[in-house]
């Protein structure tokens, strides 16, 4: 697609959203990986991804699927009411708003068919890059998607995406058994805002949920994403303009819009069927994850052959206080000799990123807060002009680190020593920094095969059953636990007889599910292994390369076709060559001071430097 057509396409877009929402009091602005809604006093600014010059037939109706989703939130909700009902917290929050869109959408999709279609579009797409079609076990932070799919089947009658089957089958059964009929109920009530959102706030307390409403605002607490989200992308959006030689004369396509029908984009898509003919149908505007390339098509795409025995357990649930304690001591005695040096590592990296979080004074400006301490130059002579100053503060993303630390028997002794206790101080130093950290580990519930195992024996030991051991994910300290209540928890990486196999895809998977739902705008994962995917049940009835193959199709998948940023440290083994963005160590004692450079280079460097490294 060329300039001219992209440009085209932006126009059209823009006019399309403002004749569905029937709003003509809102902006939109295209840039590279933006998504969202905030209101201004103006009216509102919709944001929508760049069309890329490798665009073709879906990623027309996903990006107008996107614009139509905005759209009917613009014309079917009344703000302030679903500001006074909007629940706090995060997860209810964040379901209520999903309940919301899913209520707007179905009105939409009754009056307008061809809206309905790109919405289908959209929400397949967004399901494939949100990793849903590769979700194997319940995860909180899915809640909301999962009711707000639901709800789309029941109020408007789609079906839900091919991609989010694997999320509708985890959490299908337990929605309808906790709340099934006033879920059900919720059909009668989709014409009245009002009606629905009293509903929802029964549903909440049905899952258990907290449902009190925030009360009344300023009407600025339903953006998408927060006012400091807005500026940035405005900021990216004034860059771009000066740099992207896609961006047009905004007067120019304000004169043109006019004259735009939304319905002339289908003249536009046959010439994108041809082209689409030609192109790989993986690659989407949005990006979908590509499936494993198993050799000869020897077994079907990665699986396990029982989900049902896997455990995500906080560290405090896996031994008593008493235990966790005398751990947490035998830890700090045995690392006592190197805190001091990590801890050097660790104050740098503190002063770097509070440098970049610094406020300063921007002086001798025509406007802004009157400068009292140059008056005195007015005094000594009238005619100088006053000065003025402004308050500037440094561009610092709310930022989430996730720390994946590998548990498996291999890491035994010195390096899960070192492994601990540098992420001890790494979530100590970024919580002074106001940078949340979450410490993960992974490993299996036994050797050589569990309780999924026993089940496949019993019936009757069919072909290429897929994983055959029981995962264990660990959950040491989460991204909203301060330290001081976790650094006992990370102690427990010492008990004997807790470190096993390794199954490394799946815990990238699940660490990426906890960070994608985040709602930081920064998220960066970084993972600490010392050595390939391993378990033996696994392994011995399947391919020899059956793990390590959906290891590097799940990195491939978060770091091509997602926001999260990765890094990886090898312990004494080389993880180069799955990760592009890692180091290989060969001695535990520089692990610490590996992280803390690692997380430093990371803070030093734009969030979206990843990805120019990788084009």
């Amino acid at each position: 697609m060329d300039q001219d057509q992209q440009n085209l396409v932006k126009r059209v877009t823009e006019a399309a959203l403002k004749a569905v929402s029937a709003r003509d009091d809102i902006d939109v602005s295209f840039s590279p990986g933006a998504h969202g809604l905030s209101y201004t006093e103006e009216g509102g600014l919709a944001r929508l991804p760049t069309p890329s010059r490798q665009f073709g037939n879906t990623d027309l109706h996903v990006l107008r699927g996107e614009a139509d989703a905005v759209a009917l939130k613009l014309r079917y909700q009344d703000r302030r009411l679903y500001n006074r009902q909007r629940p706090q917290g995060g997860t209810s929050g964040a379901l209520f708003e999903a309940a919301e869109q899913a209520r707007v959408e179905a009105l939409g999709s009754r009056v307008l068919a061809g809206a309905a279609k790109n919405l289908v579009q959209y929400r397949e797409a967004d399901c494939r890059e949100k990793g849903f079609h590769l979700v194997t076990e319940r995860d909180e932070q899915q809640l909301a998607e999962a009711v707000g799919y639901l709800l789309r089947e029941k109020l408007s009658g789609a079906e839900t995406p091919p991609s989010a089957n694997a999320l509708m089958e985890t959490w299908r059964e337990w929605l309808d058994r906790k709340a099934g009929s006033l879920i059900n109920d919720l059909r009668s009530k989709v014409h009245d805002q009002r009606a629905f959102g009293e509903a929802m706030h029964h549903i909440l307390e049905e899952l258990e949920l907290p449902a009190d409403a925030e009360g009344e605002t300023d009407g600025d607490n339903d953006d998408d994403q927060n006012d400091q989200d807005s500026e940035d992308d405005q900021n990216q959006d004034d860059q771009s303009s000066e740099s992207d030689p896609d961006a047009e004369d905004a007067e120019t396509e304000d004169s043109d819009m006019e004259s735009l029908d939304p319905d002339s984009l289908e003249d536009m898509e046959d010439q994108f069927d041809s082209e689409d003919a030609d192109e790989d149908t993986e690659a989407t505007m949005r990006g979908r994850p590509m499936q494993p390339d198993f050799p000869d098509g020897a077994v079907d795409a990665y699986r396990a052959y029982s989900s049902e025995f896997d455990e995500v357990v906080k560290a405090e649930e896996l031994c008593e206080p008493e235990e966790m304690t005398r751990l947490r001591a035998q830890l700090d005695q045995q690392l006592s000799h190197m805190q001091g040096v990590v801890a050097k590592l660790a104050n740098r990296l503190q002063r770097r990123l509070m440098a970049q979080q610094q406020r300063w004074w921007e002086f001798d400006l025509e406007e802004g807060i009157l400068d009292a301490g140059r008056l005195s130059r007015v005094v000594v002579d009238p005619r100088h002009p006053l000065s003025y100053k402004v308050e500037k503060e440094a561009n610092f993303r709310d930022t989430v680190v996730t720390l994946l630390i590998d548990n498996s028997g291999s890491m035994r002794g010195r390096p899960i020593s070192v492994a601990a206790m540098s992420a001890d101080i790494i979530a100590r130093t970024l919580e002074r920094c106001a940078v949340k950290v979450e410490v993960l580990g992974f490993t299996t519930r036994a050797w050589k095969g569990g309780q999924a195992r026993e089940k496949w024996v019993t019936e009757g030991k069919a072909p290429n059953p897929g994983r055959l051991n029981d995962l264990r994910h660990i959950v040491y300290k989460s991204a909203e636990a301060p330290w001081r209540r976790s650094r006992k928890n990370l102690g427990l990486m010492l008990r004997e007889g807790l470190l096993k196999e390794n199954i490394d895809g799946e815990a990238l998977l699940w660490a990426y599910n906890r960070l994608i739902g985040r709602p930081e705008q920064r998220r960066i994962l970084m993972v600490i292994s010392d050595g390939a995917p391993v378990d033996d049940a696994t392994l011995s009835v399947n391919p020899g390369n059956y793990l390590e193959r959906h290891l590097r199709d799940v990195i491939h998948f978060i770091e091509l076709r997602t926001t999260i940023e990765v890094t990886a440290i090898g312990i004494g083994h080389d993880v180069t060559r799955y990760y592009r963005r890692a180091v290989t160590i060969n001695d535990a004692e520089e692990l610490g001071g590996i992280m803390m450079q690692k997380l430093t280079e990371l803070f030093e460097q734009e969030p979206g430097g990843r990805r120019s490294l990788l084009h």
